[in-house]
């Protein structure tokens, strides 16, 4: 087992502060702290009011960080994921039995399976810091790509998060906002508010003010009313799981802006790392979408809660990947 109970509580707190105006560096979104040692988080669900930083000492630390959104995003959950197996090993701990632990922190998103396999044959800290690092080259070269979808002044709408925080750097959905901002091909951006955890309105929202980006937060509702005005010229996503004939699965809600741009002929855009591939998967039916607890939606009356939905892929216009718009 190592150097002791991998279920011991050692988990700390600390509050720290972020200059406005400026973009997330990857470190500052998670990382592995060697001297303590601790994969350590920028606590996601404190943001946007107050910054805290999360050092997960434990591999179950970890785990409880990742079901509870301490970390989200399929691409960040991934990179903390390589860092916890990089910490357990600087534990002693048994390597296997940390694995199991990760692997069953969230089913959806295929980041976090693919990073374990990463690093079963080498889980060092090298090789975690590597993989973060390429996961932000993707993140670069995918919004890149993705930038040439947009028209000069567009208007986009995005929803739930996918930028820095949920990617370990840079972004994806919010990458390529970023990249169509910097190309002066974005006006502006519609974030859905992303019921019931407000993801969009407390992250994106966050996110796009630190890059000086205007937007304004709706929502979830008001999307077809603002589409059928001319306030959307092009929706732009992340991906938990692409299965293998395109069929994606993302954040609960994405489904209806996927159905609601094509009433109204959107171009509707998902823009996602190849580490979201899941070649294993045929269709969108066999994507294991979590149920999260209903008191997330309502403690006072029996509820349903999907984080996700799966957006069949005759809705999707183009998924964007490191590798081009396909």
């Amino acid at each position: 087992m190592g150097r002791g109970d991998l279920s011991r509580s050692q988990t700390r707190n600390r509050v720290a502060t972020l200059q406005p105006g400026c973009s997330l560096e990857p470190e500052q979104i998670v990382h592995l702290d060697e001297s303590f040692p601790a994969v350590v988080l920028l606590d996601q669900r404190r943001l946007p009011d107050e910054v805290t930083y999360l050092e997960c000492r434990t591999i179950p630390e970890l785990a409880d960080a990742i079901k509870t959104l301490a970390v989200r995003g399929a691409p960040a959950i991934g990179v903390a994921a390589a860092y916890g197996m990089a910490l357990a090993q600087l534990r002693g701990d048994d390597m296997k039995e940390a694995e199991q632990i990760l692997a069953a922190s969230r089913p959806t998103a295929v980041n976090l399976f693919w990073a374990l396999d990463t690093m079963r044959d080498d889980p060092t800290p090298q090789r975690a810091a590597a993989l973060h690092e390429e996961e932000v080259e993707r993140c670069k070269q995918m919004a890149a790509h993705a930038a040439e979808v947009f028209a000069p002044h567009a208007k986009a709408l995005t929803h739930c998060n996918a930028g820095g925080l949920a990617t370990g750097g840079y972004g994806s959905a919010v990458g390529a906002l970023r990249a169509a901002w910097e190309r002066n091909r974005l006006q502006h951006v519609l974030v859905d508010e992303t019921r019931p955890l407000l993801q969009g309105a407390r992250l994106t929202a966050w996110e796009l003010e630190q890059l000086g980006i205007p937007h304004h937060v709706i929502a979830d509702s008001a999307a077809a009313s603002m589409m059928a005005r001319g306030d959307v010229d092009l929706v732009v996503t992340g991906a938990d799981r692409i299965a293998a004939n395109g069929d994606t699965a993302n954040k609960i809600g994405t489904y209806s802006l996927a159905v609601l741009a094509k009433h109204h002929g959107i171009p509707f855009y998902v823009v996602a790392p190849t580490s979201t591939l899941d070649p294993a998967t045929p269709t969108g039916e066999g994507i294991v979408v979590e149920e999260r607890d209903g008191t997330e939606v309502t403690a006072r009356f029996p509820a349903r809660n999907p984080a996700f939905d799966v957006t069949p892929r005759e809705l999707i216009t183009a998924i964007v990947t490191e590798d081009g718009v396909l």
